[in-house]
């Protein structure tokens, strides 16, 4: 992560709910703040706010086992209906005032979104330096970035969600920010090789060529994940004098993926 006077500013996000977007943004948090950035996180998926419950989990278990593990300062913002256009518009100049608040006190914001459109979600994508989209290891969720002939294994046209990003980069590129770097995570990777495993990764590798994104490593399918939720917890919190959980071969692993995503925003 380069930095300067201005906060990097990282969105994960991707349309579609279930990709394990507030997990990666939680433990990214937690990564860059070991490593002594100060980090401020938003959650712009106000209503499910799985992000704030994790970071509430968190503040929890720092009080009842009187730890000091790093907590990120953190904000939460849920929509509102979309017929309160007043109210819509003052929410939105709240959220850019907060976002150019925290960019001059924080190294990097990392803003979680919703897993479906709307005018935060629209918004959010908007501050972006690094866009970090988690995908599952599924063919029907190649669908989301453009029409795919799987007996071909040819790329379509460009789907909602690619034509999106795009007109993001044009937002960005007329804010002569620097170009938005753009990573996608094969998530919840299943360790069983498969002809559609093979088939997920060619055609992952033609989207990227297509569309414009980077490939960022792989995080893979963990029980550990939704039981350290719970507790607030992170795979990089294991060795804490406090945390009172063994390491295993696949704790270290999942240490090992976490590394490699965090490196590749740096890496563009």
């Amino acid at each position: 992560m380069s930095l300067n006077k201005r906060a990097h500013i990282i969105v994960i996000g991707n349309e579609k709910g279930g990709t394990g977007k507030s997990t990666i943004s939680m433990h990214l948090a937690v990564k860059f703040l070991q490593e002594n950035y100060k980090i401020a996180t938003i959650d712009l998926d106000g209503r499910q706010g799985t992000l704030s419950k994790y970071i509430s989990n968190r503040e929890k278990f720092n009080n009842d086992n009187n730890a000091e593990l790093h907590i990120p300062e953190h904000y939460k913002l849920s929509p509102l209906n979309f017929d309160d256009i007043d109210n819509i518009k003052k929410q939105i100049d709240e959220l850019k005032s907060l976002v150019s608040s925290l960019s001059k006190k924080f190294d990097a914001i990392i803003i979680d979104t919703a897993g479906s459109n709307n005018y935060l979600f629209s918004q959010g994508y908007k501050f972006a330096d690094t866009l970090i989209s988690p995908i599952n290891e599924s063919l029907i969720d190649l669908d989301i970035f453009a029409d795919v002939d799987f007996d071909k294994k040819e790329i379509g046209k460009a789907n909602h969600f690619s034509e999106f990003i795009w007109e993001i980069k044009k937002s960005i590129a007329m804010q002569k920010k620097p170009f938005l770097n753009w990573i996608v995570v094969k998530n919840r990777v299943s360790h069983i090789n498969s002809k559609n495993k093979d088939l997920f990764n060619l055609l992952l590798i033609k989207l990227a060529k297509k569309i414009g994104f980077r490939i960022a490593g792989s995080v893979r399918e963990r029980v550990i994940y939704r039981e350290l939720f719970l507790q607030g917890l992170t795979v990089l919190d294991m060795r804490h004098e406090k945390v009172k959980l063994k390491m295993s071969l696949s704790h270290i692993a999942a240490k090992r993926e976490i590394r490699a995503l965090a490196e590749a925003i740096s890496t563009k």
